[in-house]
């Protein structure tokens, strides 16, 4: 059988076959570029759509056995492919969708994409006329001043969101605003696209509503279906980790079956989607399945089709001349000029700086699916029978791409101070600011603690991102001379199954969390050896940008109530963190029962927390984080101040509402230390003690000794003590330590975390971080 016999009669594996070398090509040209420009910094998408842009028919597909081959009855099969990955692609979307910061930011968002989308709706209603005459289009002038609209207004949030997570700044504050504004651009260019549809099948205004109704009703149907097969799933099978394929694949038939009502109702179905991944229950197996599975699929074989295929349609010959050279590069400078004009005038109205403005105008210039979309309903119903219009706007669309997603890589590697990581201590952090912190826990067995004290921290109008990592050792190699198939089967296990039991312990009580507290904790596993497990955790820091991460002590708890070392490896992982991590770093000892075990329960009993300040700058940090603990109404905080003997009949003169012999405050001595540590018990006191909020003592010791009795007499009176690194390193504590066995914890938290010390409450040990601290060791 010649190429002519197989590729001439149109039989129907032969599109398939097409379909399937033109897919992999594109996944392996895509994955060449993306190792080819990931040096310089270049984002996948960029790659992805260049992949598509050279098999198409700007460059191979001049060619004309691959132009055959490739174009050859195969376009309709890779046109229905796409369309099944835009649903998945945009369900992964909601799914991902920070949609307690949308909810916060719905204001800021929607009058950012509002001024974009209106300037830009206008830029298009005056360049209509003459495009239309230029190309000399015959047909409704309505529908392309639609499509200019949508080609102008529209943001691929696919695309911003790839990009924002390529290059790391997905969870920065203008990040998460540049794709909270491109979905709400994505939906107002999907409403045109409605419109569109609806004006080319002429439908009443009533068969226009109660269409529209019908399209809400399925999308609230499935969302309702969804929640109950999603609870009924998490509830079966509870010691599994994931959803079998069986039970994946009934959710994404679900999701496709009502994707396609729409889609057959002649709606789009971006919308519908999104909202359903939107509305997904987050916790449990059946959401933590979904995110696994389809993030690793979507990222490494949807996306770069997706992608690939907005390359693959433009056709840069029609720019060969004047005329149409001159027409892509109008729309792309009325496409940046509205982005910028209507940004810039929504950011002055809200007083965001005029740098973010820029960078947020050139994020949401970013074009895509929704444009392709428009120009294909205008080409297929014959309301334009203009071909130069259609090849013209495709290539205007992707060479936009193309164009913007360099500039935007190179921009957000010189706008360190935006995109950079800027840590900010909690010592000048103000309490009611959006708390992310990463907790990290080797076993399940200081889970309940740890957890618990995630839940001191959430409070009512206060945001909070936690989120947990399971760290796992990765054992060392051992050489065999076993064949593969002779090896055990614990021998052939991948990632995924490392964790064993103990991951489906942390999940269930993740999710218990979930229910109860209504926050969602992000979680994450890292597999390393002790050597390297602490630059994964600095980096997962870094990247999620999180305010400080809590780490499990190398002991635990025996039963009659002494500590116990564990592996070596967690406190060299410790130690390391310690001094490599650039934000806060603390360290729980976890003695069982705590505050945070029993308010993760709901019990709803006052938890009793002491806070001890003896000085420096880890003690006012802890200080800091102390503001929060103490605005939950399960704690009651006390802060407890060391002071030397001789300060105890002096007083700093603090202008409160009420003073009480029991309440005296230091007068400074000139030191700066000193200073700042009165500053900020004052401050501390003028807000938090003065109100009644919080507890304050003082206690008044000559030495270590002394300081040593007091912190026995209190041992029985808190469920947790929180102190900093460096509390103490004065005459107070002059002798604790000569018991010194964890320098890491410092003196005062190593004391009282020692085995011979009988205390029934755990101890959180906080390190406020400075840059000179990295690269010079524990101290």
């Amino acid at each position: 059988m010649d190429y002519g016999e197989c590729f001439g009669k149109g039989e129907f594996f032969n599109p398939i076959l097409a379909m399937g070398t033109q897919v992999s090509c594109l996944l392996v040209i895509s994955h060449f570029f993306q190792l080819l420009l990931k040096p310089f910094g270049q984002p996948a998408p960029l790659a992805q759509i260049l992949s598509g842009f050279v098999l198409g028919p700007s460059c191979l597909s001049h060619i004309d056995s691959v132009k055959t081959f490739f174009f050859y009855n195969s376009t309709e099969y890779y046109e229905t492919m796409v369309l099944y990955a835009r649903m998945i692609i945009m369900f992964l979307i909601g799914l991902e969708t920070d949609i307690p910061y949308l909810r916060r930011n719905l204001y800021v968002a929607s009058v950012i994409a509002g001024g974009s989308c209106l300037i830009c709706t206008l830029f298009a209603l005056a360049a209509t006329t003459f495009i239309y005459e230029e190309i000399g289009a015959h047909g409704s002038a309505f529908m392309m001043a639609l499509t200019l609209a949508v080609i102008l207004s529209n943001t691929a949030s696919p695309f911003v969101v790839r990009l924002a997570h390529d290059l790391k700044f997905a969870s920065t504050d203008l990040g998460r605003l540049a794709i909270s504004c491109s979905l709400l651009g994505d939906g107002y260019a999907a409403f045109l696209l409605i419109v569109m549809s609806r004006n080319k099948r002429n439908d009443a205004f009533s068969t226009c509503f109660f269409l529209g109704i019908l399209y809400f009703v399925i999308v609230i149907a499935v969302v309702f279906v969804n929640r109950y097969v999603a609870n009924w799933l998490n509830r079966r099978n509870r010691n599994q980790k994931y959803l079998k394929n069986t039970e994946l694949f009934v959710l994404l038939a679900i999701l496709f079956v009502a994707a396609m009502s729409l889609e057959t109702m002649g709606f789009n179905s971006i919308i519908g989607c999104f909202l359903i991944g939107a509305m997904f229950p987050r916790g449990g197996k059946t959401g933590r399945t979904l995110l696994t599975k389809l993030t690793y699929t979507v990222h490494n074989f949807v996306l770069p089709i997706y992608f690939g295929y907005s390359g693959f349609k433009a056709d840069v010959a029609f720019m060969s001349n004047l005329r149409g050279f001159a027409i892509v590069a109008i729309l792309i400078l009325l496409s940046i000029g509205g982005k910028v004009t209507g940004i810039l005038a929504a950011c002055f109205h809200l007083k965001i700086p005029l740098n973010q403005g820029v960078l947020l105008a050139f994020l949401m210039n970013l074009k895509g699916h929704v444009d392709l979309l428009a120009l294909t309903i205008v080409l297929e119903d014959k309301v334009m029978s203009s071909q130069l219009f259609y090849n013209l706007m495709v290539a205007a669309v992707v060479v936009n791409s193309l164009i913007w997603g360099p500039i935007i890589a190179s921009v957000v590697k010189s706008e360190s101070d935006i995109f950079g990581y800027m840590h900010v201590a909690f010592e000048f952090q103000s309490p009611e600011s959006e708390l992310k912190l990463l907790a990290c826990v080797h076993n399940p067995r200081p889970f309940a603690t740890m957890i618990g004290l995630v839940a001191t921290f959430t409070s009512e109008n206060i945001a909070i991102t936690p989120y947990l990592m399971h760290l796992i050792e990765l054992p060392e190699k051992t050489k065999t001379n076993l064949l593969y198939h002779q090896k055990e089967e614990d021998e052939l296990s991948d990632d995924d199954d490392y964790g064993g039991n103990d991951e489906v312990e942390i999940n269930e009580a993740v999710d218990i969390f979930a229910f109860e507290t209504g926050v969602n904790i992000y979680q994450s596993k890292v597999v390393a050896p002790f050597a390297t497990m602490y630059s994964d955790i600095c980096e997962f820091a870094e990247d999620s940008r999180t305010s400080f991460i809590i780490l499990p002590f190398h002991k635990h708890q025996r039963i009659d109530g002494k500590l116990e070392s564990g592996k070596e490896g967690i406190r060299i992982t410790n130690q390391k963190v310690l001094r490599f991590a650039k934000c806060s770093v603390a360290i729980l000892v976890d003695r069982g029962l705590t505050a945070g075990a029993s308010l993760a329960s709901n019990s709803g009993s006052l938890q009793h927390v002491a806070m001890l300040f003896f000085g420096g700058p880890d003690d006012r940090e802890a200080l800091g984080l102390s503001k929060r603990l103490g605005m939950h109404h399960h704690v009651n905080l006390t802060v407890i101040r060391f002071l030397h003997a001789s300060q105890k009949l002096e007083n700093i003169g603090i202008d409160v509402a009420y003073q009480d012999k029991d309440v005296l405050m230091a007068i400074s001595n000139g030191e700066p230390e000193n200073d700042m540590d009165n500053k900020a018990m004052s401050d501390f006191f003028n807000r938090y003690v003065a109100s009644g909020q919080v507890g304050y003592v003082e206690k008044h010791v000559e030495n270590g000794g002394e300081t040593a009795i007091a912190l026995r007499d209190m041992a029985d009176m808190y469920s947790m003590f929180v102190v900093g690194k460096g509390a103490g390193c004065n005459s107070l504590t002059t002798g604790l330590s000569d018991w010194e066995e964890c320098p890491e914890l410092g003196k005062v938290g190593d004391y009282l975390a020692s085995s011979d010390f009988d205390l029934s409450g755990s101890v959180l040990v906080i390190q406020q971080h400075r840059s000179s601290r990295n690269g010079d060791g524990d101290q």
